[in-house]
């Protein structure tokens, strides 16, 4: 019965649906993401992407689109400043994310009144998933996972050595520039969910996890994906039945897990 009280909310079956679309497409990310050790990125974009929520609260438009169109504008600036330049590609990351925050708390400033909206992409909401972000989640996953799915070698090598990856003749910039983008993406549906403070640690503990137990790298993915949706599936149940917020409650069963695994891994 409590189960099926948990499935019979509009707004639990829609957190549910997106908690689902998104754990796979941000475990499949995160594999290559800490195999290139661009945990940073993630955090840095999350932030970064307040200041176009904040745009689009002002300016009366969807915060989630306007959001995500920021956040690849900030991914290729990234990308085309760790091209041209020497600075590390955490140094640019750092610049941009706090920069970009910085802009959103001084955008924030001009907004009027209590803005339950922007509170909810701060924290994470399952009650803030409305059937316009549903849809924007589930295209930009299949468009992202297609993409994914079809350069998964290319990535892997590319990954695993880039040097390598240069001499076997794989566009590395391009797709390079692609991941800079589609984890972006990634990063800004995740806020939805988990909120802008802890959207990265679904990209990190799944990986993580994963890694512990997989033999091989295909075992690795699906791993990954197994384990993110066990965690999205088992904190929003938790969050629901003890009225507790859905992303601090995935976050933390994500890293329960992730103890489980080292006390019981070889």
């Amino acid at each position: 019965m409590e189960l099926l009280e948990f499935l019979q909310y509009p707004f639990m079956q829609r957190a549910l649906v997106a908690g689902i679309l998104l754990g796979v497409l941000l475990a499949t990310l995160g594999v290559f993401v800490t195999l290139r050790r661009m945990a940073f990125f993630g955090e840095g974009i999350a932030h970064a992407s307040l200041a176009g929520i904040a745009i689009g609260i002002l300016t009366g438009f969807s915060p989630l689109p306007v959001a995500m169109i920021w956040a690849v504008i900030l991914a290729l600036l990234i990308f085309t400043l760790e091209q041209k330049t020497k600075l590390p590609i955490d140094t640019v990351i750092g610049i941009f994310f706090t920069s970009a925050m910085a802009l959103g708390v001084v955008l924030m400033n001009f907004t009027s009144g209590y803005q339950p909206e922007l509170l909810s992409f701060l924290f994470g909401s399952i009650l803030s998933v409305s059937i316009s972000d549903l849809w924007t989640i589930a295209i930009s996953t299949i468009v992202i996972l297609i993409w994914l799915i079809s350069s998964r070698r290319q990535l892997t090598f590319l990954s695993l050595s880039e040097e390598q990856a240069i001499v076997s003749g794989i566009p590395v910039r391009l797709q390079t520039a692609i991941l800079y983008v589609a984890l972006s993406v990634a990063t800004v549906l995740g806020v939805k969910i988990l909120g802008i403070i802890l959207v990265s640690a679904l990209l990190i503990i799944p990986p993580a996890i994963s890694r512990l137990h997989a033999k091989s790298f295909r075992s690795h993915m699906i791993l990954a994906v197994l384990f993110s949706e066990i965690i999205i599936i088992l904190g929003l149940a938790l969050s629901f039945f003890y009225d507790l917020p859905s992303g601090a409650v995935i976050v933390l069963v994500g890293a329960f897990l992730f103890l489980l695994s080292l006390l019981f891994s070889h």
